[in-house]
């Protein structure tokens, strides 16, 4: 799909930017480059973001041993993987859904975002695309993974699953210290995308067991999140635990907020803009993924947490 839709014009003028976001139209295609589909062969993960039955938008992991991503052709991707039982959007092994998905590759900081329709194969899914988006390093933490190995005696499978409404303070622990997380948005018409926040520990604040806040930084000024949120406020994060598997599943619906109001305080360092995202439900799966994570090296790009 060409072009920007309403929203995402709506946030590039508010944000002053429609020139710059007319520049970066150049790095949203239609089809996979051949370079891309070599990229994509490689990773043991994508995450991928969509509405449930109740129109809930939730962010997910599938994984798999390099090669379960595969391009058949430039304008489909094909997926080796379906989402466990226990996981949001269980359902997409039922029927045909848009998707927004994105594939990062930590130890080299190289990510890419593919948004189309995913549709169920029996075995994983084919995703007919519609967007193929070039996405720049920053905020985007180095980490290399590992497999953990079925027979060291340890369980790999999902464990204990805990929903809610609201987040325990354990639950709360976890974002305070995250320095990734993933957000899923879509627009009016339900096309979805999915993105990467980052920075350093503590750039998400909880202000209360159901309201987060983070900074919006400097980036390609395309706005596909805050564009969405322009016109849908449903929304949906993960906070992945990078290095016990565990996945900590949100979905509500968020807003930008442009500049501070009378007598709040100003915006964190780096900061052009706050979401603020509202909790609805959460899902926390332990072991979620049998990958592990290495510790991270810090992007340089992270600005200062006060």
């Amino acid at each position: 799909m060409a072009g920007y839709h309403s929203g995402e014009v709506a946030a590039q003028r508010r944000a002053r930017l429609a020139e710059q976001a007319r520049f970066s139209l150049g790095g949203i295609g239609e089809t996979v480059p051949e370079v891309a589909a070599a990229f994509l062969a490689e990773q043991p993960m994508i995450i991928l973001g969509g509405a449930d039955d109740a129109n809930r938008i939730w962010v997910i992991q599938l994984t798999g041993e390099p090669g379960f991503l595969k391009v058949p052709d430039p304008r489909t991707l094909t997926v080796d993987a379906l989402p466990d039982p226990t996981a949001p959007l269980g359902g997409l092994h039922e029927s045909p859904s848009p998707v927004g998905m994105i594939a990062i590759e930590p130890a080299t900081r190289r990510r890419m975002r593919i948004n189309g329709r995913a549709v169920p194969t029996g075995r994983g899914l084919r995703v007919d695309l519609d967007q193929v988006i070039a996405n720049c390093p920053k905020y985007l933490q180095k980490r290399r993974h590992r497999f953990l190995d079925p027979g060291d005696g340890r369980s790999v499978g999902p464990g204990p699953v805990t929903d809610g409404t609201t987040l325990t303070p354990a639950q709360q622990d976890i974002i305070r210290r995250a320095d990734t997380f993933f957000v899923a948005t879509a627009s009016d018409r339900g096309d979805a995308d999915a993105s990467h926040r980052g920075g350093n520990p503590g750039f998400v604040r909880v202000l209360s067991p159901t309201v987060l806040r983070w900074p919006d930084y400097v980036g390609n000024a395309m706005f596909l999140t805050l564009g969405n949120l322009e016109l849908n406020p449903a929304a949906g994060l993960l906070f992945p635990g990078w290095d016990t598997g565990t996945a900590l599943h949100l979905t509500g619906t968020a807003r930008t907020v442009w500049s501070p109001a009378p007598g709040e305080e100003p915006f964190p360092p780096g900061a052009q803009r706050v979401v603020e995202f509202t909790v609805a439900a959460v899902r926390e799966i332990v072991r979620a993924t049998p990958l592990r994570w290495s510790e991270p090296a810090f992007s340089r790009f992270n600005p200062p947490v006060p």
